[in-house]
């Protein structure tokens, strides 16, 4: 799928406290935040085998490994990786079946569900789109946050 780019500073809080935590262990804290990301991956129940997260804290990019069951699973797999506090990339590598990838759009501040579907469908009714091809990470259709990558799928 490629590389993705995403803000540094905007997403789930995942590792932090808990690297700096693993470091004084002699935990490897970029194994330890690679870890933290796989589970909130896997959280998000989208059907991957062979899952494998590499993560750099010296550049902020996330590299996934595995076999995904289809472009959207493997699309958001990368999404979730991304939208992490301290990621700035995601090179996405999942095998998954051919399919025309989707769109993304970058949250700003005032943005809403209804404006970013008016700006790709030009009908803004149609935001239901863009909410259920970012499930599970969005749990509420009026929780989204500046920073924030959105799949806008093709419909």
């Amino acid at each position: 799928m490629g590389l993705l780019s995403f803000i540094k500073e905007a997403g789930e809080k995942l590792f932090g406290g808990s690297s700096a935590h693993a470091a004084e262990a002699g935990t490897d804290p970029n194994a330890a935040a690679a870890a933290a990301i796989k589970t909130y991956i896997e959280t998000q129940n989208l059907g991957l085998s062979n899952l494998a997260v590499c993560y750099s804290a010296a550049t902020g990019v996330v590299t996934l490994a595995g076999n995904a069951p289809s472009q959207e699973a493997s699309e958001k797999a990368g999404l979730a990786a991304g939208n992490v506090a301290n990621v700035t990339s995601v090179d996405n590598n999942l095998v998954a079946p051919a399919a025309p990838p989707a769109q993304y759009h970058d949250v700003v501040r005032g943005d809403t569900l209804s404006a970013i579907s008016k700006k790709y469908y030009g009908d803004a009714n149609k935001y239901n789109a863009i909410f259920e091809a970012n499930k599970p990470m969005l749990s509420n259709p009026d929780k989204i946050y500046p920073g924030q990558k959105l799949r806008i799928p093709k419909i």
